[in-house]
């Protein structure tokens, strides 16, 4: 893990941001204490169209018989 002061932190972002997306987690100190963490965002990994038909189907396994349409559902949407 890196360390580094918030003058440097102000001074350097767009590389400490590099560096983060790289996978480098940085520590910013304000007068040697640490203050603030930066860290990569996890991003959700993509769905192949197989794995979103399975989840749809699940959903729609998933409901109560007799509940409301997809068209119902739909129409109370634009009611809004």
């Amino acid at each position: 893990m890196k360390t580094v002061g918030v003058y440097e932190a102000k001074t350097h972002l767009p590389r400490l941001l590099d560096e983060v997306e790289r996978g480098e987690t940085i520590t910013i100190t304000r007068h040697g204490k640490p203050v603030a963490r930066l860290e990569g965002v996890v991003r959700p990994r993509a769905r192949s169209n197989s794995q979103l038909k399975e989840a749809f189907r699940e959903l729609r396994a998933a409901q109560e018989p007799g509940g409301p349409s997809i068209r119902e559902l739909i129409e109370e949407g634009r009611r809004y």
